[in-house]
């Protein structure tokens, strides 16, 4: 299959953008539960669970079949469960919480072991996943095709903990890797290959601090280590951006485009 263009969705708030964000998901993974029978679903941190709130309440609350729903971790810091930096607990709180996803149906990457393990164990309950078919695979590679990927530009045009000129940005075998150099904390991170091996992939930027990474990542030709975001390219899937205006201000500018009204 050919690579598609990346899709740019641009909103003029913040609000707009997480309402948009979260009808998408539903939409995807409506048509992953059709389609297949399930939906999985791969999660950064941060502020990405509280963007859909908007599915923990009326109608989705009731319309959505959580019961179909898988959610896996892009990202996860190597700290313990319970600690405020843990991706899971703030997952947990924000969102998962709040709906009737099956327990068994949240697959978290350990905790409290070193970050090595912890990369080595994630990779090895993806690969159950597979087995299962909970998953499939890629038919362009070995890796994983989950439904869709959230992530979040980062202020060093980083995704999933992956950063500039790092060298997980170089691993092409292992589908889980331990990113400890050149980043500000020790996490682990679904590799690039994975990422791209998703049938969907969404990218958000929010918020004047990334401003300056969105209009590199939109506007440099060439992709480079340096632009991590920019290194997402799914092979067989589709990529959406969400942008709000503020993150989109540079770009703005410079291309002449207007936000959606």
């Amino acid at each position: 299959m050919e690579r598609r263009e990346p899709e740019l969705r641009l909103f003029d708030s913040c609000e707009e953008l997480d309402s948009c964000l979260a009808d998408y998901v539903y939409q995807i993974s409506e048509a992953a539960i059709r389609e297949r029978g399930s939906f999985s679903l791969v999660l950064s941190g941060g502020d990405m669970p509280n963007r859909l709130g908007k599915l923990t309440r009326p109608p989705f609350l009731r319309t959505v079949d959580w019961s179909k729903w898988h959610v896996f971790w892009a990202e996860e810091n190597v700290v313990p469960k319970r600690h405020p930096d843990s991706f899971y607990r703030q997952a947990q709180e924000a969102f998962i919480s709040k709906v009737p996803i099956l327990p068994a149906h949240v697959i978290p990457v350990s905790h409290g072991v070193p970050g090595e393990s912890a990369a080595n164990n994630y990779e090895f309950s993806i690969r159950q996943q597979v087995r299962k078919r909970t998953v499939p695979v890629s038919p362009s590679s070995d890796c994983p095709q989950f439904d869709l990927v959230l992530l979040t530009l980062g202020t060093h045009c980083d995704v999933a903990s992956i950063y500039p000129n790092n060298p997980v940005l170089q691993e092409d075998s292992q589908w889980v890797a331990w990113v400890s150099s050149n980043a500000p904390r020790e996490s682990v991170t679904i590799t690039l290959p994975v990422i791209n091996a998703a049938a969907n992939v969404a990218i958000v930027a929010s918020g004047i601090d990334v401003a300056r990474p969105f209009f590199h990542v939109m506007m440099d030709q060439k992709p480079n280590r340096h632009l991590p975001a920019q290194l997402v390219s799914p092979k067989d899937g589709k990529l959406v951006w969400f942008a709000d205006a503020s993150a989109a201000s540079f770009f703005l500018r410079g291309s002449g485009t207007t936000a959606a009204t």
